[in-house]
């Protein structure tokens, strides 16, 4: 019988304390550890590591069917009537575009011709792009805490770039007068896009789940890519990245983090962007960030015991992701900020398209999903950076 989120939770504390307990009982004095003690140290952690993700997947689940059992609003008397889907977010739609793919688009319904877009290709049904928006959502963890619009073209943020100052004066004095100025940044739209070929025979299965393969398959190529240049990516041809854009609050001379580094780190950022703020790095630095202690040999990483609710760090909820940089020289350690300063700019629906005889002589049929997305760091002092230095 499969463990409750609270049993894994307890189980997993316990570990940790048993970790902690190892890792003080067998370290020498010089802080050195014997091969066979690190290799069964490094196991404790896998497992650790591994009952997080767990625990992750079944809170996921968990919120969803939370989600799904919400009552409705107002009671339903007598017949409310269904509302018609029309366009792209109708069932004909939904179902004509799936004969279309099996039929390799020999079978084209007069209802796909509501949806096909500039380059040649259909828009995918509502149905289709909204839960490959939840594929989005789930592998990419900036989607789930930037702020995410919807743009049919260029689109401006006004940022206040300097403000108004109160001063005391003098009764009957004169008044002081500042200027209030204002920025802008642009969001604009790149193209990404995934492709994939199909068997034939594997297309005209009817017992093969063709929608969620692809939704699926599209999906997570889609949410790496994005995960990637939301993260890292320069601004040419693609997203301008959190690391790119984001200020460095401090600079450390090391790839040995210490616990003082992290609280440095917390601090330098602002206070107002501290209520929401989180901690982003890569997995193999969060192995190094939970043996930090304190002055009084406290960890500072503390797992969590309640359903829903987050491991942290010095108090703050912690997420990694694999494209966040590895402990380097040069490289940025550890991110620390209030993500919802992060832009993503959806440029409507997102289309999929059939490769007409590309791939005919090897039994094949190539598909392509493209969508255009931008993604921009608004505020820079809204994320604080913890870098190594170059050369250490």
């Amino acid at each position: 019988m499969a463990m409750s989120i609270i049993e894994l939770k307890t189980k997993r504390a316990n570990l940790w304390e048993e970790t902690k307990k190892f890792l003080t009982d067998h370290t020498d004095a010089d802080g050195k550890m014997a091969a066979a003690d690190a290799e069964a140290y490094e196991k404790m952690e896998t497992d650790i590591a591994e009952m997080t993700k767990t625990i992750d997947r079944l809170e996921k689940q968990a919120e969803l069917d939370k989600k799904l059992a919400m009552p409705v609003g107002k009671p339903l008397v007598g017949n409310p009537g269904v509302p018609e889907k029309k366009g792209t977010a109708s069932d004909e739609y939904r179902m004509a575009m799936l004969t279309a793919l099996r039929s390799n688009f020999r079978t084209v319904s007069n209802v796909l011709q509501e949806g096909v877009d500039a380059s040649g290709g259909y828009l995918v049904p509502d149905e289709y792009d909204r839960r490959l928006v939840d594929v989005l959502d789930e592998e990419n963890i900036l989607r789930g805490l930037a702020t995410k619009i919807t743009t049919s073209g260029e689109h401006k943020i006004n940022i206040a770039a300097t403000k108004p100052a109160a001063s005391w004066i003098e009764e009957g004095g004169a008044l002081t007068f500042g200027d209030a100025t204002f920025d802008q940044k642009l969001m604009d739209a790149h193209k990404l896009h995934v492709a994939i070929k199909i068997t034939e025979e594997l297309l005209y299965d009817n017992a093969f789940n063709l929608e969620s393969f692809i939704i699926t398959q599209f999906g997570k190529a889609i949410a790496n890519a994005e995960e990637d240049a939301f993260l890292n990516g320069d601004g040419v041809g693609k997203p301008k990245g959190l690391f790119t854009d984001a200020q460095t609050g401090l600079t450390i001379d090391t790839v040995d983090i210490k616990a003082d580094d992290v609280i440095d780190l917390v601090y330098k950022l602002k206070r107002p962007y501290r209520k929401n703020a989180s901690f982003i790095t890569n997995d193999s630095t969060l192995g190094v960030l939970r043996k930090l202690k304190d002055d009084n040999g406290n960890y500072l990483w503390q797992p969590s015991l309640q359903a829903g609710e987050p491991d942290r760090l010095v108090g703050y909820s912690v997420r990694t992701s694999q494209y966040a940089p590895k402990l380097a020289a040069g490289k940025v350690a550890v991110a620390f900020g209030d993500y919802s300063y992060y832009n993503i700019g959806d440029r409507g629906h997102r289309s999929l398209q059939e490769l007409k005889e590309l791939f005919a002589g090897n039994g094949m049929v190539g598909y392509v999903m493209k969508e255009r997305v931008d993604g921009l760091l608004i505020l820079p002092e809204a994320v604080q950076l913890l870098k190594v230095k170059k050369g250490s």
